[in-house]
């Protein structure tokens, strides 16, 4: 089981879009997927057509008070699970800052999942700020996928989320590490878009993925409708750009 962090601190840059659309298109390839909402915001939880509801969130399994399957609910989509979030869980934060090991709780609570290989993939969709919640995310984490954006600003605040993991690293025993560069929102009608592009590979290297994902109204209106871009619009550039990304992701393992 890989446990894969989806983390950017900037907001709007098609993080959760990339966490719900690839691991929907990992499930679709037949590989057993959990992902989980670590965002108050639970925009990962809607947009897979679930409720948000008081004390379904990852909360409880990070101050060790129920384990994390209990959490876990079962999507639309088959091999597809999620671990809902809610606004509660921005409580958590203040409860586990409490706790001498702040920033394991998240790696001790997804330890069973481990050892039980339930999943092939777990994917946590962080939120888009540095706290708590991201950072026990990026402990608990195997690896890193980043979604940049195809914007001017790009590589705005890239160089604190790699600092943040070195001192991640330093402070649990972590190998965290990149595992990929996603490209989002990519406008082919701009020549700003390509240029970002170029710096992005110039940065970046292998570590880019060469499937880039467009900006389309499509991909806005599927969380609306509690879908994933597969169900929504399956044959849709979105979708056919989500596949091919999770194509180069399994590619890679």
């Amino acid at each position: 089981m890989k446990i894969l962090a989806i983390a950017n601190q900037k907001g709007g840059v098609g993080k959760t879009t990339t966490a719900v659309n690839l691991a929907a298109c990992l499930a679709e390839a037949g590989r057993p997927v959990l992902l989980v909402d670590m965002d108050p915001q639970a925009n990962a939880t809607s947009g897979l057509g679930i409720a948000k509801t008081r004390g379904v969130s990852v909360c409880g399994a990070m101050l060790g008070v129920e384990p994390l399957t209990d959490r876990v609910v079962q999507t639309s989509l088959p091999n597809l699970f999620l671990v809902p979030a809610e606004s509660d869980l921005a409580i958590a934060e203040i409860q586990v800052a409490r706790r001498d090991d702040y920033l394991m709780r998240l790696r001790a609570a997804l330890t069973p999942l481990r050892e039980s290989a339930t999943f092939d993939f777990v994917i946590l969709d962080c939120p888009p700020s540095i706290g708590l919640l991201m950072m026990n995310a990026l402990a608990a984490a195997d690896r890193l996928l980043l979604p940049v954006q195809c914007e001017y600003y790009a590589l705005e605040g890239v160089t604190v989320i790699l600092g943040l993991i070195e001192q991640i690293c330093q402070a649990c025993g972590s190998d965290l590490a990149i595992e990929g560069v996603a490209l989002t929102m990519f406008d082919a009608r701009t020549n700003l878009a390509d240029g970002v592009v170029t710096q992005i590979r110039q940065y970046f290297g292998e570590l880019v993925y060469r499937t880039v994902i467009p900006r389309t109204v499509r991909l806005s209106e599927a969380p609306s409708h509690g879908q994933p871009i597969t169900l929504f619009d399956p044959l849709g550039a979105g979708a056919r750009a989500y596949r091919q990304l999770a194509r180069e992701f399994l590619a890679r393992q």
